[in-house]
């Protein structure tokens, strides 16, 4: 959009440049602009033409005249032949002409007004197509929006979900390692409970046997 509101007051200001020829004119305005893009071979043709300097053709005529027999053959009847198959030629043609600007003088309007009409109806056409894919499009979307919002949401509670295993996991194992403890702290008091009781059962023996050496003396 910017460079179209920049490019016409340029145009303008290039086209107002009193001492300057139109050939300087129409050279300036293509360099500045983005012209040469649509440039066809007999545009490229005529540019060069201009920068030259040289005159324009002359519109050629001789497929239109009717040439005689050259003087050397004017008693010639093959060459009379030629020239009058030349002139029933040249008549078809301008005939054929003058029937096809008939038929368009007859037909070329209606036939451009049918032209436009099934432009026209394919414009529609597509504007209904080009419609109906961005209402598709956007239900799509929307659909997309809403399978992502419910899946954010499941995935939310799945995520909270785990935090309470893990949490639940972090506790039974310390529940674990904390009743393995005591169990260890159990099985050494057992232990220590077994040693005394042989400890006290070896003194009891040993009190037994000196009773009853000293019962004997």
């Amino acid at each position: 959009m910017t460079n179209q509101v920049l490019e016409k007051p340029l145009l303008l200001w290039l086209m107002k440049k009193p001492e300057d020829t139109d050939l300087q004119k129409l050279s300036r305005i293509l360099t500045c602009s983005n012209y040469l893009q649509f440039e066809t071979e007999i545009m490229k043709t005529e540019y060069e033409r201009m920068q030259s300097r040289l005159p324009m053709d002359m519109l050629n005529m001789k497929r239109y005249e009717l040439p005689p027999p050259p003087a050397g053959k004017m008693t010639d009847i093959s060459a009379w032949n030629e020239a009058v198959e030349n002139s029933q030629a040249q008549l078809e043609h301008q005939s054929l002409r003058i029937l096809n600007l008939e038929l368009l003088s007859e037909y070329g309007s209606n036939a451009w007004k049918s032209y436009n009409t099934v432009l026209s109806q394919m414009v529609e056409q597509a504007t209904k197509q080009l419609q109906e894919l961005r209402k598709k499009i956007q239900e799509i979307n929307w659909q997309r929006k809403n399978e992502q919002t419910q899946a954010g949401g499941k995935l939310k509670e799945l995520e909270e979900s785990w935090v309470g295993l893990v949490s639940k996991n972090y506790e039974i194992e310390r529940a674990c390692v904390e009743i393995e403890r005591e169990i260890e702290e159990m099985e050494q008091k057992r232990a220590k409970k077994a040693k005394d009781r042989e400890k006290l059962e070896k003194w009891s023996d040993v009190l037994w046997k000196t009773d009853l050496i000293g019962v004997s003396q």
